[in-house]
């Protein structure tokens, strides 16, 4: 069997808030913002799958602060622990003030992924080795969390 560390596949994705992005308050729409964190997720999950990976369920997405027009948003997302043919994508995104250089956390989210192989069937993907104490509490609530999905369909 095959383990990966997180690190290998973390992915780190960088977008200016443009006008088009926003709603009439000048804020980033949610919508935008979660496609961004979904490319993000999908970049890493097919990374450290070595496949084609689909999103198939997105767990839970908390959205803390607005972003504005200018703003600099940097999404950072992370595998948590792989599952048979599915994986669970731990994204934060940050906004950068560019004038005074706050930084302020977003967004955070969990996202499912699962590879698919040429045939477009699921396949497996390679096992999760957390090494940081930050990889290792997630990787323990990423069962959790799976579990806690699988009893509320």
């Amino acid at each position: 069997m095959i383990y990966k560390a997180p690190a290998i596949s973390e992915t780190v994705k960088t977008e200016v808030v443009c006008p088009n992005d926003t709603n009439p308050m000048g804020m980033l729409q949610g919508g935008r913002l979660v496609q961004w964190m979904d490319i993000a997720a999908a970049v890493c999950a097919e990374i450290h799958a070595e496949k084609i990976c689909v999103t198939a369920m997105i767990n839970k997405v908390d959205f803390k602060h607005p972003a504005y027009v200018g703003d600099i948003i940097t999404i950072r997302a992370k595998i948590t622990r792989a599952f048979n043919t599915s994986m669970e994508i731990f994204v934060q995104a940050s906004s950068r003030k560019v004038l005074t250089g706050k930084n302020i956390v977003i967004s955070e989210a969990f996202f499912i992924f699962v590879a698919v192989g040429e045939d477009k069937k699921a396949c497996n993907v390679p096992s999760v080795n957390p090494v940081t104490l930050s990889d290792k509490k997630l990787y323990r609530e990423a069962l959790t969390r799976k579990e806690s999905s699988v009893n509320t369909k």
